[in-house]
């Protein structure tokens, strides 16, 4: 089991972005994330385009257009960008106000499982996704409209 926090990355008049933390490192899913491509110079615009993305997603929304399915038909995990590049940053769509961002890398296969590093940025995904319901199921966490109500204490076990 991995213990982990949910922060809050950004947020806008019609978006909250979130990300989840490891209790060992305390740093965000995201901001690994950011700290591995903002200054690769051979995925930047590949990052730029991943980077513009979360700015429409904070001014317009969280809608389904600007996501790519990529976990199973019952969750919610998505990557972004839609097209183009080899970069990917796996996130769950909870609505379309609410993003919880996770990491992502290189995809240089065919499919995200064939990936050990992605796969598990995907596993992770799914299972806090699984506790997040139940917790939301039991009433110890709302959600009101763009705002997860609850999150600030819970240490979720994934």
């Amino acid at each position: 089991m991995k213990k982990t926090s949910l922060d809050i990355i950004s947020e806008s008049l019609k978006t909250t972005l979130y990300s989840i933390s490891f209790e060992k490192d305390g740093t965000t899913e995201f901001e690994k994330f950011v700290s591995e491509f903002e200054t690769n110079a051979r995925y930047n615009s590949d990052y730029q385009r991943i980077i513009a993305a979360l700015q429409v997603i904070l001014e317009r929304g969280a809608l389904e257009r600007f996501f790519r399915p990529e976990g199973r038909m019952n969750d919610n995990v998505q990557a972004i960008p839609i097209e183009g590049g080899k970069l990917r940053l796996y996130c769950l769509r909870i609505s379309e106000q609410i993003v919880i961002l996770g990491n992502g890398g290189v995809k240089s296969t065919m499919s995200y499982q064939e990936d050990p590093k992605l796969y598990g940025y995907v596993l992770d995904l799914q299972r806090f996704e699984k506790i997040l319901k139940e917790h939301i199921e039991k009433g110890y966490i709302s959600v009101n409209e763009k705002d997860l109500i609850g999150t600030d204490n819970i240490i979720f076990e994934i």
